[in-house]
């Protein structure tokens, strides 16, 4: 009887280094569950900090009473439109009537059959300025067609003027023609277009029309003003009136208001965004026994610490020029749910009554030593600021932490790995040798039988 070693010559599977590495991966594999979880619980940390940056966002926009505030303007958009500049701008009602707009010097030429095939010859154009300045524009052979001309003069900004080539659209035979215009209004900009100088053209190339320059005329609550643009900045301050049509002695009315519904909209988006926080922070709270808290921030302390902080701020008293508020009166309330309402009908009516006492409790007030007091948007920025602040802050922390927890796993996940491929490495090695060792001693074990006549060379010994 022969002398047996296995399947292989050590009678070992053959994937025995396979088993021993794959029993050697499972503290990986337990690291790298232990890795998931924290990296869950850093996702919704990562949530947490974006809705509560949504809400510094809101309030880097709103909170101080320039920046909460919006005008409203009701007037006659078919005559005049109106732009406010909400940090000057004094809500009131004014009368306006506009009587011209402001034009600018302008002529038009004679026509020509075609603005590109037409030769108006060879010379020059000569007009004089307001200041007595006589500007020349001179015209070459190359030039010398409607189309051509204008080009030159468009060319030379320097000029203060503006061509174009129009079709008149009276269908003649010649509808086409040059269009001079100052690029300024009013008075002062007023410019004769005397001389048109030319040779050799196919046709006479003049002048056939001219248009002075004037000023806007209007009336605001009954007193007259000139302006040498359509534009009128600051005859209203904070005000900007573009003029659009003239209506000599009608009369309509712009008014100027403080846009009650815009703020509500703002105290609402900030109010939204809020709740997002609050109603995160209750999610992660909601614990049963199927909950898995190694992958949620149920019971964290930061959550804990962060609604506190919130529900402060709302409740914190607001030093007003009236004495002590509560946004409370605004109409924003917790409910059951924890989170925020916001009664929008108790907001208009305190700040279309009482605005300055509505806008205080939000973004509190200058005092008269200089100071500031602090609103409810300033107290939850503050609470804000503190939860966000870098590398400190109560969310920031947090997410550090879970951050370093995640990196320390890396660091001892890489070095298993790699001492467990040396250890691979060296039991691929060590079984390899073993392997060679028993394949020669099951040869001379053969050997041995050959030499005793077949049998086995145990027996023949004995």
């Amino acid at each position: 009887m022969g002398i047996a070693f296995g399947s292989i010559s050590t009678g070992l599977p053959k994937d025995i280094v396979k088993q021993i590495m794959a029993a050697e991966q499972v503290p990986v594999q337990n690291m790298e569950k232990q890795k998931s979880k924290i990296s869950d619980k850093k996702g919704l940390v990562d949530q947490l900090l974006k809705m509560v940056e949504d809400v510094r966002g809101n309030l880097a926009t709103n909170a101080n009473a320039r920046a909460l505030r919006e005008l409203k303007v009701d007037t006659n958009n078919e005559m005049v439109a109106v732009t406010t500049d909400k940090s000057r701008a004094v809500p009131g009602s004014y009368q306006l009537e506009v009587s011209s707009l402001a034009q600018k010097s302008s002529a038009m030429s004679t026509g020509f059959a075609d603005k590109d095939d037409s030769n108006v010859g060879v010379g020059f154009i000569q007009y004089t300025m307001p200041d007595g300045e006589t500007k020349d524009i001179y015209v070459d052979s190359d030039n010398s067609s409607l189309a051509g001309v204008a080009k030159l003069i468009n060319k030379d900004s320097s000029l203060g003027v503006t061509a174009n080539v129009v079709n008149d659209g009276s269908g003649s035979s010649t509808p086409w023609r040059l269009v001079l215009s100052l690029n300024k209004t009013g008075d002062a900009s007023a410019v004769n277009f005397p001389y048109f100088y030319f040779v050799d053209g196919d046709q006479d190339f003049q002048l056939e029309f001219q248009r002075a320059a004037h000023n806007a005329k209007i009336k605001l609550d009954g007193f007259e003003i000139e302006a040498p643009e359509n534009k009128l900045k600051d005859i209203i301050p904070g005000v900007t009136i573009d003029l659009k049509k003239a209506k000599p002695g009608e009369e309509f009315t712009i008014n100027i208001s403080e846009d009650i519904e815009a703020v509500g909209t703002k105290v609402s988006d900030l109010v939204t965004k809020l709740n997002a926080v609050l109603k995160f922070v209750k999610d992660q709270n909601a614990i049963d026994d199927k909950t898995d808290t190694s992958r949620t921030l149920g019971g964290d302390i930061m959550l804990q610490s962060l609604e506190g902080r919130i529900h402060a701020a709302v409740f914190k008293d607001v030093q007003t020029d009236t004495g002590l508020h509560r946004v409370g009166e605004l109409g924003l309330t917790f409910n059951r749910t924890g989170t925020i309402e916001f009664d929008t009908k108790k907001f208009q009516a305190l700040i279309g009554s009482d605005y300055n006492l509505a806008t205080q409790i939000l973004t509190g007030t200058f005092t008269p030593e200089g100071g500031k007091t602090e609103g409810f948007m300033d107290n939850l920025n503050a609470t804000v600021g503190t939860a966000l602040r870098v590398p400190d802050g109560l969310i920031q922390s947090r997410k550090k932490s879970l951050q370093s927890n995640i990196e320390q796993i890396d660091r001892r996940i890489s070095q298993k790995q790699k001492y467990l491929e040396e250890k691979e490495k060296n039991l691929k090695d060590k079984f390899s040798r073993l392997e060679g060792t028993m394949s020669k001693i099951k040869s001379q074990g053969a050997g041995l039988a050959g030499m005793s006549g077949g049998g086995s060379p145990v027996q023949e010994l004995g």
